[in-house]
């Protein structure tokens, strides 16, 4: 494939399809475009029990973009990753760009989980996320649909759908669908710091007045 750059990247997702690779080592690149979709509705995350009562004992702190680099390598950090070291820089390129975001979980300085995407217009691209404790993950996804609907987010794009992410109210819809719904948010304008960092006992409560 023609060399990535970070303009190419943009474009790539402006028009559906995302870069991966094979593996760590593997230095090439191939663009995705999937026949069906994940998304996770802004509107419908689902929060269990279990979940609003670990949100609400937590002691962990989230931030937003202290540490994109140690979401991206917490990412990567498992026995089979697409993120190899172009796509490492790649991203950390939009990041420097205000084009691409992190959020992230603290156990005091420990950065305990988090995800990192891509935005363009009101459309946020969740690339990754990883946890090294229980509900790290969930608890971050949590606070990343807190923040986007705060700041006009309209599609959250998860690529591919997981047991998870199922779980949690993502759902897939078809290539068309996608196109549709992708079409208008990349023209709308939000704002990913909008929202000040929170606790997870402010997003749980912001969340259950909403629902």
């Amino acid at each position: 494939m023609t060399e990535l750059t970070p303009e190419l990247l943009l474009h790539g997702y402006s028009v559906g399809i995302f870069p991966m690779s094979e593996s760590r080592d593997d230095p090439e690149i191939f663009w995705v475009d999937p026949r069906r979709r994940g998304i996770l509705p802004l509107d419908g995350f689902h929060i269990s029990r279990s979940l609003s009562r670990a949100m609400r004992n937590s002691t962990w702190t989230v931030t937003i973009d202290r540490d994109f680099a140690g979401v991206v390598d917490g990412c990567a950090d498992r026995e089979d990753t697409w993120i190899n070291a172009e796509i490492r820089t790649l991203y950390t390129a939009l990041h420097e760009r205000a084009q691409a975001h992190s959020l992230e979980v603290w156990e005091g300085t420990e950065l305990v989980g988090g995800v990192y995407g891509v935005v363009l217009g009101s459309a946020f691209f969740g690339e990754s996320m990883f946890s090294r404790r229980t509900n790290a993950s969930k608890i971050a996804l949590a606070c990343m649909v807190d923040r986007l609907r705060s700041g006009g987010f309209t599609l959250f794009d998860t690529q591919f759908i997981t047991d998870h992410l199922a779980s949690l109210g993502a759902v897939e819809i078809t290539r068309a669908q996608y196109h549709a719904q992708l079409a208008v948010a990349k023209l709308r304008i939000a704002s990913f710091t909008a929202l000040p960092d929170a606790k997870p006992q402010d997003v749980i409560q912001r969340m259950t007045q909403m629902s």
